[in-house]
């Protein structure tokens, strides 16, 4: 099976709401109605239950509680929003996928997000953006798992989907991987060009014609999402530390736990919060 042959029919990809498709459309259009928008999800009782969720979550530390969909959505902006409900396109798209714990998987997807976001903020990286781009990285495992299943099934017996490896595994197989599947899902929906082509170079950043910064963040966030998930002991995490990658963002290793123990650099960088903090209360995203 080839790379295109994955999306050349609509009935091969995700089915994404009304209000999904609107705020797709978002990433590339300046005349959006927040006002048409907050209507919708009004008028959509689970997405409105989510997004009160959402608001109100530890994440935000809001002092006051949000009570109405307008007022979430004043608090949260629209690059929140967009998130809510790709997130949760995605998990109703994918919701029987064989060969994939289901929650391992949105649990490493959600922590890759908030690493890449945290990071984001410490870099001139647009933190929206890098959380975006994280939360599609691995989108194109979960389409190659549903369009080729039996393709899949010895590749996962072989090697766990969360892998490091995985990629390149993938890549030696099929000629393509999970990235190339996730930026085509990307290109189909209309996707900015920018964002498309990131995904496709996030499992190699370094070996993208052009360094791309946003790439090489979701790539970081991934390496401490599995570290968590599939948890690696500290000396696991130091072996796989994505260290050049890391350089060129001029991040020191001393920004997660695990590095800043063996770490001799200059400490001034702050340490990331245990993923559960960082990510308390964005569950919503994939329920």
């Amino acid at each position: 099976m080839d790379l295109k042959s994955l999306i050349d029919d609509p009935s091969k990809l995700p089915t994404i709401s009304k209000l999904g498709r609107q705020l797709i459309a978002s990433f590339s259009s300046e005349d959006v109605s927040v006002t048409e928008i907050g209507h919708q999800l009004a008028a959509d009782p689970v997405l409105s239950v989510k997004l009160l969720k959402l608001a109100n979550s530890a994440y935000f530390q809001v002092s006051r509680t949000i009570g109405t969909v307008d007022a979430a959505l004043q608090m949260l902006g629209l690059v929140m929003v967009r998130n809510l409900v790709l997130g949760s396109s995605m998990a109703g798209a994918f919701r029987s996928t064989t060969g994939i714990d289901l929650p391992q998987f949105w649990r490493y997807n959600l922590y890759t997000a908030c690493v890449a976001r945290w990071l984001a903020q410490r870099t001139e990286v647009n933190a929206d953006r890098a959380f975006t781009l994280a939360l599609l990285h691995a989108v194109g495992q979960l389409q190659m798992h549903v369009i080729m299943p039996q393709a899949m099934a010895p590749l996962d017996q072989q090697m766990n989907v969360l892998a490091p490896g995985r990629a390149q595994l993938e890549q030696q197989i099929f000629g393509f991987n999970y990235g190339d599947v996730s930026a085509e899902l990307a290109w189909a929906w209309k996707l900015p060009l920018p964002l498309t082509e990131a995904l496709r170079h996030i499992a190699q950043p370094l070996a993208a014609p052009e360094f791309l910064e946003a790439a090489a963040l979701v790539h970081l966030g991934a390496w401490r999402a599995r570290a968590e998930v599939l948890g690696w002991s500290d000396a696991e995490q130091l072996a796989s530390y994505p260290a050049e990658v890391a350089e060129r963002l001029n991040l020191q290793p001393t920004w997660a736990p695990a590095l800043a123990a063996r770490a001799h650099q200059d400490r001034s960088q702050p340490m990331m919060p245990p993923l559960g903090e960082l990510s308390d209360g964005l569950e919503a995203l994939f329920e």
